[in-house]
């Protein structure tokens, strides 16, 4: 692959199909500008998800996310999404986003990590057609290392969502999107009016399919010190689907 600008920026319009009953743009539509500049991105380095696809049997899948968030945009508002791909370690790959609003200031900022995973089969996959001259690339938007995420105490349910056919995405299984939008409904209404979300960070385990019953935990012991954390189950194999920490904080 020939040495590429690896870097990818996006302008997006917060519609109106993007934002709470605050007029804010919500945390799952961050995510899914993320995914779309993302999809750009890849394609861009010649790696994109139909390439892959049809040459490979593979698919791009993200496992690890953090979005920090220092101003949410409002509806009509006009914001600049930059991505890049960082070092490969080993079966895993990193990228970077940076949001920026129209004067330049940087909004919110996510690392994350993506892996190869085999159609087929449902493994993640070791393959050496992602080329690495990118690797140099030094540029970080958060310095973080992701944690081992654990309940504080005690999970309480919250509620059963049925997977169905407007959840599920071109890979067959449950839309990452579509979990954010599930970690935001544990917490409770009430709060989302006083507080907005100022972090979240989202562990991915395991897939989720159609007619699948996903059952939502969260723990609140720690919410007057501005911490939710959330938990996706499958109560029928008993599987984790994921983990999620999410930080809250007073709205102006």
């Amino acid at each position: 692959m020939e040495n590429v600008d690896v870097i990818t920026r996006k302008k997006y319009k917060i519609e109106i199909n993007d934002v709470d009953f605050n007029k804010q743009v919500k945390i799952s539509s961050l995510f899914n500008y993320f995914q779309d500049v993302a999809s750009k991105s890849v394609e861009h380095l010649g790696v994109g998800i139909n390439k892959l696809k049809e040459e490979y049997g593979l698919a791009w899948v993200i496992i690890k996310m953090r979005v920090e968030v220092l101003r949410y945009p409002n509806w009509n508002e006009e914001i600049i999404v930059e991505t890049w791909p960082k070092a490969t370690k080993s079966l895993e790959f990193e990228r970077d986003f940076l949001i920026y609003d129209n004067q330049g200031n940087i909004i919110a900022k996510a690392t994350s990590i993506w892996v190869l995973l085999d159609i087929e089969t449902r493994k993640v996959k070791r393959t050496n057609i992602i080329e690495s001259n990118y690797q140099d690339l030094t540029k970080s938007a958060l310095d973080y290392e992701f944690m081992k995420l654990m309940p504080f105490k005690n999970l309480d349910i919250v509620y059963d969502r049925m997977i169905g056919y407007s959840d599920i995405d071109f890979n067959g299984h449950l839309n990452n999107i579509k979990y954010i939008d599930f970690i935001s409904d544990c917490l409770p209404f009430d709060k989302h009016k006083l507080f907005s979300i100022k972090a979240l960070e989202i562990n991915f385990i395991n897939e989720t399919l159609p007619g699948e019953v996903i059952s939502l935990f969260n723990d609140l012991s720690k919410i007057d010190d501005h911490y939710l954390y959330v938990e996706g189950k499958n109560m029928v194999n008993q599987n984790t689907i994921f983990k999620a920490l999410v930080e809250i904080t007073p709205r102006e």
